[in-house]
Order: structure tokens, then C-alpha cells, then sequence
């Protein structure tokens, strides 16, 4: 499996082949080849940075001889006016690297701001928001890498670093027992050594995933009340994980009810990107 480091790369060309394809001819045809300048990143919108280290490989791969200064970096609360930093060099190469880089800052820091809203609510507490697989295609390990800077835990990057057997896992496999029976089997023969979750929606699914010595219980839409029954029926014997359809309102509760983890959709699937622009410094 590639390196983040190469995955990030391969992220970046893809993004330049879409945007600038065979040539950003607009910029091409009216700034001089040797023309240099400087631009800016000015925050207009108060929230969490993230993505500035993204942001210097942006320009690291398209131009080595762009200049980044950094003024604020990841995970910093930020307000409208901030700088957070500066890029000199070819005027061309700003302009072609400007829209890539707001893209991936706008998205990371949106993600950020509404993960550190949503941890905010379990202050106090021994409860992390985590975030889910419904990320943008492509984009996933920065989108993760994003809920991380706000302050939040990732659960599995992708299908390949946990067992998490749902629901249709155990209706098709035959139960849980069979299920993670099956699951534990594999793994040996793999010799992987992934932790093993398993979604239950009653009780007796609970017991049964107790009986079977799972790593986490995922709570899937029990009510508060519910939670915490579950919880204290599990007694500390699985780490527990709270999901499906709670909200920033119905946070706090499900945290009190003694879970670990709230796993959040919310944090990537449906985000308002943190506004921002990247002007010329006359």
C-alpha cells in the first residue's frame, strides 16, 4: 500500500490534471514568464485552520521555487482579516496553484471547524467524535486528516484496517458468533491483526457480542436511555460507540450516557467550507 506521502501526491496530480489540464492559457497569454510576486491567505470567516501543510506541498510540487511563509499553522482558531501565510515567486505559478490550494484549505478547515463544534459539546466528558467513511472520493486522507486537527479521533481509514461487522455482515453470515468466528479465522490466516467491532441493535445482539469477546460495540440508533442501559450492561467488557443519526443537539446526551466514541457523518459528508482568499500583495 502506498505512503500517505504518496497517496497525497497522487491526490495533487490528479487535481492539477483536472484544473490546469495542458495549460492555464489565461495566465499564460497575460503574465510574463518572468514576472514574481507575492500572494496571500487571508481568513474571512472565524474557525479552526487546517491545511497548511497540504498547502505547502501544493506549491512545493508544482513550482520548487515558490517562497511559503507560514504565519498560523494547523489547528489554530482563527477570525476574519488573519493571515495565515504568504507564497512569493512566479506570478504564474500563484495564479495556477491558487484554486488546487483554496480547494483543499476551504474543505480541511470547514471539516476542523465542525469537528471542534462537535468535541466542543463533550467537554468534561471521556468521549471523542469520530469521523465516518463518507468522505469525498479521492480526498479521504486529508478529509480524516482534518477531523484529526479539530480535535477529533478517526475511526477506520478505509475497509482494509478494521473488522467492522454490520448489520448485513450478520444477517448474511448467520449471526454474530458466526460472523466474528469467521472474522478471527481469516484474520490468522492472513496474519493481520485488526481490531474487531461489531454493529448491534438490541440487546440480545449485545450479549451476543459480549459472548463472542468483540474489541468495540457500535450502538446502532439507540436513544439515550437506551445508551446508557447498553453501557452499563457492557460494564467497560468492549469499548462502545454511539451512531446513526445524532446531531450537535443530541450529543451531550449520548456522552453522558458513558459511551467512548460518537461516530459523526456530519463531520465530512455535509460541510460548509471555512471562507477565505488568496490575494496579491501589492
Amino acid at each position: 500500500m502506498k505512503s500517505y506521502e504518496q497517496q497525497i501526491d497522487d491526490l495533487l496530480t490528479l487535481a492539477f490534471a483536472e484544473d490546469v489540464g495542458d495549460g492555464d492559457h489565461t495566465t499564460l497569454s497575460t503574465i510574463p514568464a518572468e514576472e514574481q510576486g507575492c500572494q496571500q491567505l487571508i481568513v474571512k470567516e472565524e474557525g479552526i485552520l487546517a491545511g497548511v501543510e497540504v498547502a505547502r506541498k501544493v506549491f512545493e510540487k508544482f513550482d520548487p521555487e515558490l517562497k511559503m511563509t507560514v504565519f498560523i499553522h494547523d489547528g489554530a482558531h482563527v477570525k476574519p482579516g488573519d493571515v495565515a501565510f504568504k507564497v512569493e515567486g512566479s506570478v504564474r505559478s500563484l495564479l495556477q496553484t491558487e484554486r488546487t490550494m483554496l480547494n483543499i484549505m476551504q474543505r480541511m478547515s470547514g471539516i476542523a471547524t465542525t469537528t471542534a463544534r462537535y468535541q466542543s459539546r463533550l467537554d468534561g466528558l471521556n468521549c471523542k467524535v469520530l469521523d465516518t467513511r463518507k468522505t469525498t472520493p479521492g480526498m479521504r486522507l486529508l478529509e480524516k486528516e482534518a477531523v484529526k486537527i479539530g480535535g477529533g479521533m478517526n475511526h477506520r481509514i478505509g475497509l482494509f484496517d478494521m473488522i467492522l461487522i454490520k448489520d448485513n455482515h450478520v444477517d448474511f453470515a448467520g449471526g454474530i458468533d458466526k460472523a466474528v468466528a469467521a472474522a478471527r479465522k481469516y484474520l490468522a490466516e492472513k496474519g493481520k491483526d485488526l481490531k474487531i467491532e461489531v454493529e448491534v441493535r438490541n440487546t440480545d445482539e449485545i450479549l451476543q457480542a459480549l459472548d463472542a469477546k468483540v474489541d468495540r460495540i457500535m450502538l446502532d440508533n439507540f436513544t439515550p436511555e437506551r445508551t446508557a442501559e447498553a453501557v452499563k450492561l457492557i460494564d467497560h467488557r468492549a469499548e462502545v460507540e454511539s451512531s446513526g443519526g445524532i446531531t450537535l443537539d443530541t450529543l451531550r446526551a449520548y456522552g453522558e450516557a458513558g459511551v467512548d466514541f460518537i461516530s459523526i457523518g456530519a463531520l465530512t459528508h455535509s460541510v460548509k467550507g471555512l471562507d477565505m482568499s488568496f490575494k496579491a500583495v501589492k
